[in-house]
């Protein structure tokens, strides 16, 4: 197929750190469960001969790209669009019991931003969709256009954390039915007060819609059991986070599956028979360098925490 109207390659980040960080051999099994348009997957599959690579993503629009980039590696390489919640059935229909290391790289990408169809940017008028899935079921306007105040409410503070979620979410309620990211994006900025400059009084609103209508945090935490389960001894794992929801789930889940015996004190010899099931890489996240923001602004945020399987 031709190459989507506006589309380009997502520029990937942390890509030196996150091979490093997968110690990618010869021969290795890898999986890229976010590969979006295969940036992360073609420096997995160019730092070794013989690497497989198995490349998960719900959107389609993506994945086509994806296989534009990474057909010169021909069977090297696997594209299924699939949640990374579906890794052990995807794993298994490749007949690959463990791999060498996962790769998530979380959050919304550039192909997604910057195509205003798709709903995810308030820079440009477009429909309140929102899904990175064109055929999941919820959309961000019918979450704006049926949800009480009190639930978009929770939605925007639990979210968004943002501080004045009630009083949009009760100008929202009055103005329905909203339509595009335009007339909802204008809406916030007329409630919120002035914030500081270069920052959009929307932003936080339309990151909590977003996560919402994908279910990110909920597939988030279902994920990182099921991929620490699929590493083989020495495997790795490493997830990019973007803002502090996504990282704190992160840090907790690779924090709780480090953890050894939790009996108490008290008790002279361990009854819980716990062990860890893997070793936190490095105690503090690694975050983009300078030179890397200067390049590509959006990377700013990233925070690449990494767990090695024990």
């Amino acid at each position: 197929m031709g190459r989507l109207p506006g589309a380009a390659f997502h520029q990937p980040v942390m890509v030196e750190e996150v091979v490093r960080a997968l110690q990618v051999h010869d021969g290795g099994r890898y999986v890229d469960a976010t590969v979006g348009t295969g940036g992360h997957a073609q420096a997995i599959l160019e730092a070794a001969p013989r690497v497989r690579l198995l490349g998960l993503d719900v959107d389609p629009d993506a994945l086509a790209l994806a296989r534009e980039r990474l057909a010169p590696y021909g069977d090297r390489v696997v594209l299924r669009r699939a949640s990374y919640t579906r890794l052990p059935t995807e794993l298994a229909r490749l007949g690959w019991e463990e791999v060498d290391g996962i790769v998530a790289d979380l959050g919304v990408s550039s192909l997604q931003l910057d195509r205003p169809d798709r709903g995810f940017s308030f820079r440009e008028a477009g429909p309140l969709d929102m899904r990175f899935d064109p055929e999941a079921p919820v959309t961000a306007a019918q979450l704006v256009n049926t949800l009480t105040e009190e639930a978009l409410a929770e939605i925007f503070w639990k979210y968004g954390e943002e501080r004045y979620a009630r009083r949009i979410a009760r100008a929202i309620v009055r103005a329905r039915p909203l339509h595009t990211t335009r007339e909802l994006a204008d809406l916030v900025a007329r409630v919120v007060p002035f914030q500081r400059p270069g920052f959009h009084p929307a932003t936080r609103v339309f990151q909590a819609l977003r996560i919402a209508v994908n279910r990110e945090l909920e597939n988030l935490e279902r994920f990182l059991p099921l991929a620490i389960e699929a590493l083989k001894p020495g495997g790795r794992l490493a997830v990019i986070a973007f803002h502090s929801l996504e990282d704190r789930i992160v840090k907790h889940v690779f924090k709780e599956e480090a953890r050894g015996c939790v009996c108490p004190p008290s008790v002279p010899v361990c009854q819980c028979g716990r062990t860890p099931r893997v070793r936190i890489v490095k105690p503090f996240p690694m975050r983009p360098s300078e030179e890397e923001v200067r390049r590509n602004p959006r990377a700013r945020s990233a925070r690449l925490r990494v767990v090695e399987r024990l």
